[in-house]
């Protein structure tokens, strides 16, 4: 945790103490400014130092707590600026009567004059000149680290919010994007059962297995790579209990190690290739997927085949939900693009996997064919 962020904490936490700690720092630091053979006696200057801190302090919380917050929320200044200077004479005019009355008499040896307090009031260009200054030199200080830790607990508080939302909208994502797997592949077996296949039961099973994964799996952000491989394994074999022997599918994978990555989302560009080709294409159509991770960047692709003349800008929610959830979960970390050529849609998707955990040194290959 970041020291200026302990700090910010603790303050939170410790109120009332951190501004004591403040101000016994602030009183330590601003003795140096005594000349200790100016007294014959040590407490003298404790006294006058504790005068000089005490109005420190009353300036530092009216600047900090009366005038700066009305000037940020103000619509007119010159209210606010009136505020600050009647404030500032008053402590300015106190800070003058309580040195003539009260520490001169205790520290000067009699006789010698002194002011009235109309004097005082009156003699603006020495409350100018001196004791503003003396009053308010460590009041700007103290109102300008306050206005820092308010700065930074809005931007964290910020963070947090824009945190929140993103999870809000990540979980409202994967709520579109389970119904509509579901969707798709209940059709799939629907189709099936329609035409009393015998298959129809090892389909079921293997939605189930699906399901599993889908639902009880894939409740965090991250899941094993590993995991989402044989999901797709699962899902290939249960789209060509469909298709037959009609459909061509090639999966290929290679990867060093065993990363994490957002759930769900390399199957639905599967999924998107099996809707938009294979369901489409009324002769032998061709999936080709690839999956690559070496060194932490993540390559995938998908290509499939489709009958010419179809129309492929229709509004898919899949790519949509993807194309999100890659906003969310990767920002600056991914490229996904999306081309047409030769009656081939392909979609390409690296990502920069960052939080990767290593599990094994060897790199893992293979290549399955579902033919």
């Amino acid at each position: 945790m970041p020291l200026i962020e302990r700090i910010a904490k603790f303050s939170s936490a410790h109120r009332f103490l951190s501004h004591i700690i403040f101000w016994l720092v602030t009183s330590i630091v601003f003795l140096n400014r005594y000349d200790i053979d100016e007294y014959n006696d040590f407490h003298k200057i404790l006294i006058r130092h504790a005068y000089y801190i005490s109005f420190t302090i009353i300036a530092s919380y009216f600047l900090t707590y009366l005038i700066i917050p009305r000037l940020i929320t103000a619509k007119t200044y010159y209210v606010v600026a009136l505020y600050f200077l009647v404030g500032s004479y008053i402590i300015c005019v106190c800070s003058r009567i309580v040195v003539v009355h009260v520490l001169e008499p205790f520290l000067r040896t009699p006789p010698f004059g002194q002011e009235t307090i109309l004097e005082i009031a009156t003699d603006v260009p020495k409350l100018i000149t001196h004791y503003f200054p003396l009053t308010f030199s460590a009041a700007w200080i103290f109102a300008f680290i306050k206005l820092i830790k308010e700065q930074y607990a809005v931007q964290q508080h910020k963070l947090l919010l824009e945190k929140e939302r993103a999870e809000t909208e990540l979980k409202a994502l994967k709520a579109q994007l389970n119904p509509h797997f579901l969707f798709n592949t209940l059709n799939n077996i629907y189709s099936l059962s329609l035409v009393n296949s015998p298959i129809t039961s090892k389909s079921i099973a293997g939605l189930s297995e699906i399901l599993d994964h889908v639902l009880y799996r894939c409740n965090g952000t991250y899941v094993p790579l590993s995991a989402e491989i044989t999901l797709i394994k699962n899902y290939i074999e249960l789209e060509k209990l469909r298709y037959g022997g009609r459909l061509e599918v090639n999966f290929t994978h290679k990867i060093d190690h065993d990363a994490v990555i957002a759930p769900l989302i390399l199957l639905s560009l599967v999924e998107n290739a099996f809707k938009h080709g294979a369901g489409e294409d009324i002769g032998d159509p061709i999936i080709n997927i690839d999956l690559n991770l070496i060194d932490n960047r993540f390559r995938f692709m998908v290509s499939n085949s489709f009958m010419p003349g179809k129309k492929k800008e229709e509004n898919r929610i899949g790519i949509n939900n993807i194309t999100k959830q890659l906003q969310l979960l990767y920002p600056k970390q991914y490229d996904l693009s999306i081309t047409t050529h030769d009656n081939i849609f392909v979609v390409l998707l690296h990502i920069n996997l960052k939080n990767s955990t290593d599990k094994k040194d060897k790199i893992y290959e293979s290549k399955v064919s579902f033919s």
